[in-house]
Formats: structure tokens, C-alpha cells, sequence
């Protein structure tokens, strides 16, 4: 479980530094940039927590941000529309390394705010009573 608590603790405090910036209604675009960046790795720290959560509690293996996704589904920890959130969420993980864009750049800092909610609440899931912490 010390994996775990870890790779949760991680994310936790990844998670802390996107919503300092993610909710910003007119963002400079220095301050945009900075959020996707904070989206790139609270991303990261977020499946991977979620990774060693489902093989620690579930006994589910999964190598991929999208396959950890729909287990958690599978598992009842997301609900279907969460799911669906978390792969567009990936998707958009996946676009950030085209942020050069302008247009793209803008569509992806709209939805931080959506993606920083449901990963803060599949979070918390992880940590309530009868979970790792």
C-alpha cells in the first residue's frame, strides 16, 4: 500500500498546483502556457496513482492512461460520464505538445477546469473511508 499512498500523495499535490491556475478567466498567455503545463504532469501523476490504486486494491494491471480509465469504470470508481471525461482528458494530453497552436492551446486551458474537477474527485474516492488514506 506504501506504492500507493505515494503515487496518490504525488497527484494530490500535482492537482494543487493545476487548480491555482485553472480557473482563470482571462489568462495571459504566459499564464495559459504555465496551466497546460501543470495539466501535463498533474495528468501523469493522476493515471499513475490511478494505475497503482486498481492494481493494488483491484488486482487490475493496465499500462495505459486510457485502459487504467475505463477499469476504473469497470470498477465503479468513474462513472460512465466520468470515463468518457478522462479519455477526452487523454486526448488532450496527447494535443498539448501541439500547444503552439493558438487555437488549440485555448480550446484545451477551457477545459482544465472540468479536468481538474473529476480528477480531484476520483481522488478523493481513492482516499475516503475504507480506501488507502
Amino acid at each position: 500500500m506504501g506504492r500507493v499512498l505515494e503515487r496518490l500523495a504525488v497527484a494530490q499535490r500535482a492537482l494543487r498546483t493545476l487548480e491555482e491556475v485553472a480557473y482563470r478567466e482571462a489568462p495571459s498567455p504566459l499564464e495559459r502556457d504555465a496551466a497546460i503545463q501543470r495539466f501535463e504532469y498533474t495528468f501523469e501523476a493522476f493515471w499513475k496513482a490511478l494505475q497503482a490504486f486498481l492494481k493494488e486494491r483491484e488486482g487490475l494491471e493496465a499500462a495505459s492512461p486510457k485502459r487504467v480509465f475505463r477499469l476504473a469504470y469497470e470498477v465503479g470508481l468513474m462513472a460512465e460520464e466520468e470515463a468518457r471525461l478522462a479519455l477526452s482528458m487523454a486526448d488532450d494530453r496527447n494535443l498539448t505538445v501541439h500547444t503552439y497552436n493558438e487555437a488549440l492551446a485555448q480550446a484545451i486551458f477551457a477545459r482544465l477546469g472540468s479536468y481538474a474537477r473529476l480528477m480531484g474527485e476520483v481522488l478523493g474516492r481513492m482516499t475516503d473511508e475504507g480506501r488507502p488514506l
